[in-house]
């Protein structure tokens, strides 16, 4: 790799990440005007590059099934990530490398497949066999979970989110003018699966246990939620045709808090609930964006602080921040039964109780009950059995009683006049 220029080394480090993606890549660009991106699919990346090589570049570790850069659009997760700020604790890069691979790598963690030396920091990077958006709880999870085992060592927790970019080799990062590098460890692609098992074996219980349930079991389940209800509003502003007049201000408050919850990056989630204002049919300016949806973040950062929580307990709230019931955001948004058909969480009673019947049924199919046809017919079969035996049993003896006939048939007095009726 050394022998290789700029280009050739960017170049590579696209391929070696994202060979055989599918989705869009987005490569990002640091200017005077701002924070420049373009979206561009796999096979046109290395064209691109040329163009964008020079200081302060990026490109996305996952894909976007659009020419966006959210979370919510998530094509394929490709990998993990934690970024060292060992410059902020004035770690020397390669003493923490040292010390990873003598007390981390394969104990703790397992080996990065690279290591991108950012010019200041350093990011490792497990590449993972492709998982689809469906597996982002799980991913965020074991992506928190390195974090937090790196922590001591400089790991940035608002570097965690699915939709991160980091600096590319070959470019410069403009702050000391150091050149990006990266050292590639191995070719190996993790099974996101494996790596919970090997590392995370707490995060999904075989069975219910009494107590409290264990840390990452929660934040899974968190994760789980957090990302579901982002769909959610998603969807809902699709169904609407993106007319939301009226509830922008709470689709938006809303939106910036559970990303807050999420990605735990304020920045990053107010980047992302711009973007997501800007798909509006009549867009909020960005002031008035801001201006809406800063006691969002407040909450979340309330929600983060031990003292907070313990006065939100005191007064007898489950804890800081927003707790909201399915019921108050449905209220907030009218969102109508119709709607909750094609929505994940935020749901009423009424959707919910179909849900659970229809769950009901499938688990009683699966586990070999008859469908309604074959229980019906299964019924007016007996009924028959017992209309013929009745019969029968009246043509020898006439003169006995209804209560006699219901001993000699083993039903009910009352079941025998029914019969009877249809005789």
């Amino acid at each position: 790799m050394e022998n290789l220029n700029a280009y050739e080394r960017a170049r590579y480090h696209t391929w070696f990440h994202h060979n055989e993606a599918d989705g869009y890549i987005t490569l990002a660009k640091k200017t005077k005007k701002g924070f420049q991106q373009f979206h561009v699919k796999p096979k046109q990346l290395a064209l691109k590059l040329s163009k964008w090589l020079g200081e302060d570049v990026y490109f996305s570790q996952n894909t976007f099934y659009k020419p966006q850069r959210q979370i919510e659009l998530i094509r394929q997760l490709r990998s993990l990530y934690v970024d060292l700020d060992c410059y902020l604790l004035n770690y020397d890069p390669k003493w923490i490398i040292g010390k990873l691979e003598l007390e981390f790598f394969n104990q703790s963690i397992p080996e990065p497949s690279l290591i991108i030396f950012s010019g200041r920091g350093v990011v490792l990077v497990w590449l993972i066999d492709p998982v689809p958006y469906q597996a982002l709880p799980l991913w965020q999870a074991v992506q928190n979970h390195f974090v937090q085992q790196l922590k001591a060592m400089g790991g940035d927790t608002r570097a965690t989110d699915a939709a991160r970019v980091f600096r590319l080799d070959g470019s410069i990062n403009s702050k000391n003018g150091e050149a990006v590098q990266v050292q590639y460890r191995h070719d190996y692609r993790y099974v996101l699966r494996d790596i919970q098992n090997e590392y995370l074996p707490d995060l999904q219980p075989k069975k219910k246990t009494r107590g409290r349930r264990k840390t990452v079991e929660r934040l899974f389940n968190t994760y789980s939620l957090h990302h579901a209800r982002l769909l959610d509003l998603v969807k809902l502003v699709e169904l609407r045709n993106f007319d939301v007049k009226g509830y922008r201000e709470t689709i938006l408050f809303l939106y910036r808090y559970w990303q807050c919850c999420y990605v735990a990056d304020p920045e990053e989630a107010l980047r992302q609930t711009l973007i997501y204002n800007s798909q509006f049919l009549e867009p909020l300016a960005e002031k008035e964006v801001i201006r809406a949806t800063k006691s969002a973040e407040k909450a979340w950062k309330a929600k983060n602080s031990e003292e907070a929580n313990t006065v939100a307990k005191e007064k007898g709230y489950p804890g800081a921040g927003y707790n909201l019931k399915n019921a108050k955001i449905i209220g907030w948004l009218d969102i109508t039964e119709d709607e909750q058909v094609q929505l994940q969480t935020i749901i009423g009673r009424n959707e919910k109780r179909k849900r659970n019947t229809e769950a009901k049924r499938e688990q009683r199919r699966r586990e070999g009950m008859k469908p309604r046809k074959a229980y019906l017919d299964a019924q007016k079969e007996k009924t028959e059995d017992k209309l013929w035996l009745l019969q029968k049993a009246i043509n020898k003896y006439p003169d006995t009683t209804h209560e006699e006939l219901a001993k000699l048939l083993n039903i009910e007095r009352s079941y025998v006049s029914k019969l009877l009726k249809r005789l």
